[in-house]
């Protein structure tokens, strides 16, 4: 099963933030520290998978953004 760049991106967020509340909730250092080792190989793994996805699109620099539209007034 392929899993999508995006999907990484969210299991990765998702991580770093258990990480910052298990800190301010003072768990035991050593779930904090493996899981801090864990994120931090997750974000090298994630920026690899969302540079080497094979994405590709229409839009251009010209487009601009599709939400508000470049008017040309």
């Amino acid at each position: 099963m392929k899993i999508s760049a995006m999907a990484v991106v969210g299991f990765t967020t998702f991580l770093l933030v258990l990480l910052t509340l298990m800190v301010s909730l003072d768990f035991a250092f050593h779930w904090v520290f493996y899981l801090m080792v864990f994120g931090q190989a997750m974000v090298v793994y994630m920026v690899y998978k969302v540079l080497t996805d094979n994405y590709k699109t229409t839009k251009t620099f010209e487009d601009f953004y599709e939400d508000a539209p470049v008017s040309n007034d």
